[in-house]
């Protein structure tokens, strides 16, 4: 019991420094992204789809709402991404638009 306490104490600070997405493959994610989501992006914005993620007004704005926008996405569009996919697809978003830590 008294191990368990402690291992808690030092693994739950560690695992909230990590980085969001950190498993996720951005590489992958960016191809999800120029298939399936760019197309969208692009026609609501006069053909510049970034615009949705770096506008003043975004929705988006910690790592949690960035995960469940892309859930969200994926199931109003249909898309029939697998939880792996949604992830991959966070990580390149992060990366390339957010910068979450």
């Amino acid at each position: 019991m008294q191990r368990a306490i402690l291992f808690s104490l030092f693994l739950v600070p560690t695992l909230a420094l990590a980085a969001p997405f950190e498993k996720g493959d951005a590489k992958q994610g960016k191809a999800i992204h120029d298939k399936q989501c760019e197309g969208c992006h692009a026609a609501r914005f006069s053909g510049d789809g970034g615009k949705i993620y770096t506008r003043a007004e975004r929705r988006v704005k910690s790592a949690s709402a960035l995960a469940q926008q892309v859930t969200t996405c994926n199931a109003m569009l249909g898309n029939a991404l697998f939880p792996e996919d949604e992830l991959h697809l966070a990580a390149y978003l992060n990366g390339q638009f957010y910068k979450f830590k």
